[in-house]
């Protein structure tokens, strides 16, 4: 830390310099653990450095995403708990990565605050190296901006971005999508990071107490379901990408099944959902009863119980089922892709 930098006029306005040296210290041991060949610099500097590793890959395609984890910070902020909201953020690029089929690489990570808090600031990066480690990236760097004024002391605001590599001959397309081929789930772990505007409202979680447990959550409270982190689907996705050949996945997010799902298909196909196959989470049941909302909007809203979906053709479907079970993902088939002009149809 760098004792001579220090201003008392910058101080006087809100921003306290060395409060982010501080922050600087105190993230750098979480970053240590993501760390995947070695770094040419240490955090800190200008620019973060990042060696590219060509094994097998002839034609290089960088893909990249960014994203944010939304008002769902709220209840970060309601339940002071800080250190999961990373994950959610890293998740939302690696996962919207994975669907191109390219591993990602490298993570960088923008905190806005209203007051520059280093051990809280330590707190979000611990999840954010969490979302690393999970995802196979490295975080190689990030900025912490204390805005007083703008962001209220105890607020801040969290985005990310990522970026990963895939051969050009490995690119997924969406060319090989056929009639007849089977659309396998992956579980989500949750709300994920998505709806929470709606979500917020219809629990009322600013004037309700969400720590009480709820029966129909199994005992766990409204507010420690609703902060579970998104879950990252990274490891099992490169594995079943080596196993089978793999026609086109979809990270469901805002915008649900209806949103989501066309984004990987061809013109001309559907996605044909049986509704009865589908794990429902009970945060969802709770969600549709308490805020009487329309199964419609639900699934036009929230993810239902799953994160992912993978098309694969109707020989593969049980090898795939049997590489994602194999990497910790209890998948299972959820539908068909049937020639169709309506793009998702759940029945």
């Amino acid at each position: 830390m760098n004792s001579k930098s220090k201003s008392e006029s910058y101080a006087a306005a809100g921003v306290d310099i060395t409060a982010g040296y501080r922050a600087v210290e105190l993230m750098k041991k979480h970053i240590a653990r993501t760390v995947i060949n070695g770094k040419s610099e240490e955090i800190g500097g200008f620019g973060g450095l990042f060696e590219l590793d060509m094994t097998n890959i002839t034609r290089p395609v960088l893909v990249s995403g960014t994203d944010g984890v939304g008002t769902k910070l709220k209840l970060a902020f309601i339940l002071d708990k800080h250190d999961t909201v990373g994950i959610d953020c890293v998740a939302m690029c690696v996962n919207d990565i994975i669907c191109c089929g390219a591993k990602p690489l490298l993570f960088l990570d923008y905190i806005a605050c209203g007051k520059n808090y280093p051990e809280k600031i330590a707190e979000i990066v611990s999840g954010i190296a969490e979302g690393c480690v999970q995802a196979g990236c490295e975080l190689v760097g990030g900025e912490t901006a204390e805005m007083p004024g703008f962001y209220s002391e105890d607020e801040y605001d969290l985005a990310g971005f990522s970026v990963g590599v895939v051969d050009k001959s490995k690119v997924l397309d969406n060319s090989k999508v056929a009639e007849g081929d089977v659309i396998i789930a992956l579980p989500s772990s949750g709300v994920h990071s998505n709806g929470f505007s709606l979500v917020r409202k219809v629990f009322d979680v600013e004037n309700r107490d969400i720590t009480v447990p709820v029966e129909a959550l199994g005992g766990k409270s409204v507010g420690e379901t609703l902060l579970t982190p998104t879950k990252i689907y990274v490891k099992p996705m490169l594995a079943l990408f080596d196993a089978v050949t793999v026609k086109a996945v979809s990270h469901i997010t805002g915008g649900g099944f209806y949103e989501n799902i066309p984004r990987s298909l061809p013109k001309g196909m559907s996605a044909k959902i049986e509704k009865s196959a589908i794990r429902i989470l009970p945060i969802f049941d709770l969600l549709q009863k308490e805020g009487n909302i329309s199964e419609r909007d639900m699934f036009n809203t929230y993810n239902m119980g799953v994160g992912m979906s993978v098309v694969v053709s109707k020989d593969e479907a049980e090898k795939a089922l049997e590489v994602l079970r194999a990497n910790g993902e209890d998948a299972y088939i959820i539908g068909e892709i049937v020639k169709s002009d309506e793009s998702v149809i759940i029945c």
